[in-house]
């Protein structure tokens, strides 16, 4: 079973993009990031025809996560992280895939910092750990995948000496990522890559792509029923070197699980 996150960075855009990876790479199930675009608009039946289906938070312009699933309807369990009923961007969205939880999450940015938009980021990351504990107390299979806008040590950022007072590396940031692990989740990539520099993430000026000065923003999170499973993660930087593409590029992990096609259907 081979599940993904992707911040797609503008789904109506880069649906081309989007498509042409779902078929390349045949994910069972994706976690997607940054639509920009409103519920309403959401490219629903061009994605039904690449075989997947899907659920999603949209917002005008900014945000929006969505859920999806090859050959088979997400059960949608949340939509929205709790903690805030006042809170109005879309960055949570939860659902059963074939006895599967996945939560699909998009972390503030949090820039500039300090400011009122790091305040919120930690607020956010303060609520996320709250609800990953219940979710652990559950004690059902479960992931956390999205873009956590965090680079949790120095092996995650090409130039850590240059991003030490960014809000994706303040070290305020940092500390509530490992508080997170160590509720008992576990990074599916740093699982089989202990000591590799990976990066998920690439801005689009000075060629950071082709000298590799990238980061690590996009992780997968697993509850500790999933850890004995898995089979393989990596970064999919293929689509990244695509025209018109996304700043980040695909993570995916492959677990030893049997995916029964139309189960949720």
């Amino acid at each position: 079973m081979k599940i993904a996150t992707y911040n797609i960075n503008g789904v109506i855009g880069r649906l081309p993009i989007l498509l042409r990876w779902l078929k390349e790479d045949a994910p069972d199930v994706v976690c997607l990031q940054e639509l920009k675009t409103s519920d309403d608009r959401f490219p629903q039946r061009e994605i039904e025809r690449s075989g997947y289906r899907a659920v999603w938070h949209g917002q005008k312009s900014w945000n929006g996560v969505a859920i999806l699933a090859r050959d088979v309807l997400p059960v949608l369990t949340r939509r929205g992280l709790p903690g805030d009923p006042d809170d109005s961007h879309s960055r949570y969205i939860e659902a059963a895939v074939n006895g599967l939880l996945v939560c699909c999450l998009y972390l503030p940015n949090g820039n500039p910092a300090p400011g009122p938009k790091f305040d919120y980021k930690l607020r956010w990351f303060d609520r996320l750990h709250h609800y990953a504990a219940e979710l652990l107390d559950l004690e059902v299979p479960t992931l956390l995948a999205g873009d956590f806008n965090v680079m949790p040590t120095d092996m995650d950022v090409y130039s850590p000496e240059r991003w030490r007072d960014d809000a994706l590396f303040r070290p305020e940031v940092r500390t509530a990522y490992a508080r997170l692990v160590q509720q008992g989740w576990t990074d599916a990539l740093r699982y089989l890559h202990p000591n590799e520099r990976i990066y998920t993430f690439w801005k689009y000026w000075r060629n950071s792509f082709e000298r590799d000065a990238g980061l690590r923003l996009d992780h997968i999170l697993l509850s500790p029923d999933l850890v004995g499973h898995v089979r393989s993660t990596s970064v999919r930087r293929g689509p990244r070197s695509w025209d018109h593409t996304s700043d980040h590029a695909p993570v995916m992990i492959e677990l030893d699980l049997h995916y029964a096609a139309g189960k949720n259907q």
